[in-house]
Order: structure tokens, then C-alpha cells, then sequence
């Protein structure tokens, strides 16, 4: 196996992304994105790319505990300096320290700064009256997040993202510890740099959005509940935290509690026994069975009712107003479009349309996330025809569940919604990496001419659909 990402990917990624990169900006000359996307994408595609070549050769021989370190300091270091880099960057491009079209950051701040004084003035029922009368909770824990950081910073805008920085980071080493108990040290160390490396995961610590901490919840409560259920040991303490997890997920993004509790039951039911034994099985199963009926209640289970009552007419209603405000192909669009690209899905902008300013910058993580989405692939697969998927039950009914919300939904193309996927994707990527021998290589060249050939559709598609060609 594998212990390190090949110089064969890595170049190979970094040479298809240029050429498309090129050949996009001749062919469509008339709406060639502005030079600085162009710096972001290139910058973020080698960062990635090149990096985890290198750094899972020269981190292999590293301890444990010295890993963790390095992986820590260097993902700290590089989302601390985006974080301040785009807050200047975005007050130079929008006027405010805020990302392009910065409806949700601007209103997440400041329903954080009425938290703070809130709290500030010991008197929190006018918050809590306030979340009373919404229609769920699925976005109430951000705000009350940034509401106790501003109660102690005076509302300090970069303070706020150097915290989504250490999250992030912190995340990374999540990443190896769950990783490497289902996969082994070698993927472990790959994925957890995969992740410190992934632009889009690292972008987001410079915008005033809810994802980072979200990411941050999503793995601490993945690699906690990996762990009950690899333990030998019932564990009253970390079932617990893993219960808190839980909750605070729902008032993040209540699909994303959904898809965590539903992955933990099925791991419970479908785990090998050589993870689990029978009474440990049954004892959280229990658990599992409390905590539904804890959760799924009141404003939640309206909320999700009402989310699957409109499933089959969410995305058309969605489909249908961006077709009249942008792409007019959009309404031709589904989930039998999105289910079979749903691990490489959504594709990157890599020229100029109206109002999306976002899309360009992070068009680099997008094309990560697409040609990484290989590993992805082929490790699920391979899991599959070898029978071995019962014993990582856990993280591929977690993906799975989630994507397949979102293939329902009316954001199956939306960046932001796939966000929480990235980590267990490079995850499955990582060990993806590791199983590739020459035969399986030569069909990364094939998936690579499938990527540019997608690219080129879909800059067609963004164009044409707008009328602009």
C-alpha cells in the first residue's frame, strides 16, 4: 500500500488544471476571469496538489505526537494568514471586511453583536422570545457562538476569524485520529494533510459564515462517535459529549444532525462483530433510541417533516427561480442529474458571470474536490467488492446519508451545502491514494481527460444558459 501521495497525481492535477485553465480563457476570451481568480486558483491548486506530495513523504517518519504538532502549527499558520489576507482583501473589493454578496455574514454578525449586548446586559429573553418564534432551530447556535465571542472581543471581526483558524486546524488532527483508527497511521497522516491543505476548508476561515465551526462539530462528533463504537468500553463521559455533539449540530444544520444520528444507528446495526459485540450493540442502540426521542421533537420534528413533505417539489422550486434570475438550463436540472456526480459535484467557475465573485475565489477547491474525487470513488468501491465496508460503516453511512439529503434538496449544487462532505471524502480519498497500483493509475489519466472535458461543459453551460454566448 501506498504511504504517500505520488508525484504521478500531483503533477499530473496541477498540469490538467492549467491547461483547462488556459484553453478556458482562450476559448471563452470574452469572459476571461479578472488576473487575482486566476492567482487564488493557482496558488490553492499547487498549495494542495504539490504540498501533499511532499509533506507525506517528509512527515512520514515523524512521531505520533510530532505530527500532530507540525499538522497543527502549519494549518494554523496558513488560515491565519488567509483569514487576515481576505479580511482586507474583501474590505478593498466590497468596502466591508465581508465576502461578496454578504447577505448571511452580514446578518450572522449582527444577530451576534444583539447576542452580545444581550448578554452584556444579563437580560437574554428578547434573543431567546426571538428564537421562539422561528419556524425551527437549524441556524440558531452561530449566532450565539459569535454572541459570546463579541460579549468578551467588543464585537472584533478578526478575532472571530483567528478562532475559525484554530477550529480548523484542531480539525485537521480530528481528521488523522479518525482516519487512522479506521484505515491505519500512513492514511491517516495523508488524509489529515489532505485536509490542512484543502482550499475551500481553509478559504472559509476568512468568511463570516457559520461552515468552519460547523466543520469543526461535524468531525469532533464523527471521530467521538467512531470511537464508542470501535471502544471496548461503555463510556458514560463520552456518551455525553457525543449526545451534546448531536444537539449542537441541529442548530447548525438540522440535515446534518439527521445524517449524524442516522450513520451512528446503522453503524450500531450493520458494524462487523469484530468491531462491536452484541450487548455493547444493543446498550447503544438504546442510547441511540433516547437521543431520537429527545431530539425529534417539538419545532425539529416540524421542521423535518416539512422538509421531507417537499422533497419532490423543494429542488424544482429552487431550479425553476434560478433559471429566472441566471442559467435558463437550470430548470432542466434534478436529482437524476446530481445523484451521479454527487461526489464530484458542483463544478468550478472558471470565468466572469454576474454575481459570483465567491464562486471564482473558490474555484480552485472545487477542482481539488473534483479530481480528488477519484480516490474517493475507487476506495468506496473498493470497500464494496471486497466486502470489507462493515468495518468503516460509520463514515460511509455518514457521507452517503448526507449527500443523499442533499440530492433531495434544493441545494445539490450549492458549495456551501457540500462543504460538510469534504473531510469524509478526503478521507476515503486518502485510502483511495493508498490502494493505487500502476493499473489502477492509468485510469486517473482517463478521469483527469473526463475532468477537462466537464470543465469545458460547464463554462459552456454557465455561458450559454445566461444568454451571454
Amino acid at each position: 500500500m501506498l504511504s504517500y501521495f505520488p508525484k504521478y497525481f500531483s503533477s499530473k492535477a496541477i498540469i490538467t488544471y492549467i491547461i483547462a485553465l488556459l484553453v478556458i480563457g482562450v476559448v471563452f476570451m470574452n469572459h476571461a476571469m479578472y488576473w487575482y481568480w486566476w492567482v487564488f486558483g493557482i496558488v490553492f491548486v499547487v498549495l494542495f496538489f504539490y504540498g501533499s506530495n511532499q509533506l507525506s513523504i517528509t512527515w512520514a517518519n515523524f512521531s505520533e505526537k510530532t505530527f500532530e504538532k507540525k499538522l497543527f502549527q502549519i494549518a494554523f499558520l496558513i488560515r491565519c494568514f488567509v483569514a487576515i489576507f481576505l479580511y482586507f482583501f474583501f474590505d478593498a473589493m466590497t468596502g466591508q471586511p465581508f465576502m461578496f454578496a454578504a447577505a448571511d455574514s452580514v446578518g450572522y454578525h449582527e444577530e451576534g453583536l444583539w447576542v452580545a449586548d444581550c448578554i452584556n446586559e444579563s437580560n437574554l429573553e428578547p434573543y431567546i422570545s426571538y428564537i421562539d418564534a422561528k419556524n425551527g432551530i437549524s441556524d440558531v447556535g452561530y449566532p450565539v457562538w459569535l454572541g459570546i465571542q463579541y460579549s468578551i472581543t467588543g464585537g472584533n471581526i478578526i478575532i472571530a476569524r483567528l478562532l475559525k483558524a484554530l477550529l480548523s486546524a484542531f480539525m485537521c488532527v480530528l481528521v488523522y485520529r479518525l482516519t487512522k483508527r479506521n484505515f491505519g497511521d500512513k492514511v491517516g497522516r495523508m488524509a489529515a494533510i489532505f485536509c490542512m491543505l484543502m482550499p475551500n476548508l481553509i478559504l472559509y476561515c476568512g468568511m463570516h459564515l457559520k461552515e468552519t465551526e460547523m466543520l469543526f462539530l461535524t468531525i469532533l462528533y464523527a471521530e467521538r462517535a467512531d470511537y464508542t463504537i470501535r471502544s471496548k468500553h461503555f463510556s458514560l463521559k463520552n456518551t455525553v459529549v457525543l449526545l451534546l455533539l448531536l444537539g449542537s449540530l441541529f442548530c447548525f444544520r438540522t440535515v446534518l444532525g439527521v445524517a449524524a444520528i442516522f450513520a451512528f444507528c446503522v453503524a450500531l446495526v450493520l458494524s462487523s462483530s469484530r468491531i462491536m459485540s452484541k450487548a455493547r450493540r444493543w446498550g447503544l442502540l438504546l442510547v441511540a433510541i433516547l437521543a431520537i426521542f429527545t431530539f425529534m421533537g417539538g419545532k425539529l420534528a416540524m421542521e423535518i417533516e416539512e422538509y421531507w413533505a417537499n422533497k419532490d417539489t423543494n429542488q424544482e422550486v429552487r431550479l425553476a427561480d434560478r433559471a429566472k434570475k441566471g442559467n435558463e438550463f437550470a430548470k432542466y436540472a434534478g436529482a437524476a442529474v446530481f445523484a451521479p456526480m454527487i461526489f464530484t459535484f458542483p463544478f468550478p467557475t472558471m470565468v466572469e458571470t454576474p454575481n459570483q465573485e465567491t464562486f471564482r475565489m473558490l474555484h480552485g477547491g472545487l477542482v481539488v474536490k473534483n479530481i480528488m474525487s477519484f480516490f474517493c470513488i475507487f476506495a468506496i468501491g473498493y470497500l464494496l467488492f471486497k466486502k470489507q465496508w462493515r468495518n468503516h460503516v460509520f463514515l460511509g453511512a455518514f457521507v452517503i446519508t448526507y449527500l443523499g439529503i442533499l440530492v433531495l434538496s434544493a441545494f445539490a449544487h450549492s458549495e456551501r451545502f457540500h462543504l460538510p462532505a469534504i473531510p469524509f471524502e478526503l478521507i476515503f480519498a486518502a485510502f483511495g491514494v493508498s490502494l493505487m497500483t500502476k493499473k489502477e493509475a492509468k485510469w486517473f489519466n482517463y478521469w483527469l481527460v473526463f475532468m477537462f472535458v466537464i470543465f469545458m461543459g460547464w463554462t459552456w453551460f454557465k455561458l450559454k444558459g445566461r444568454g451571454v454566448l
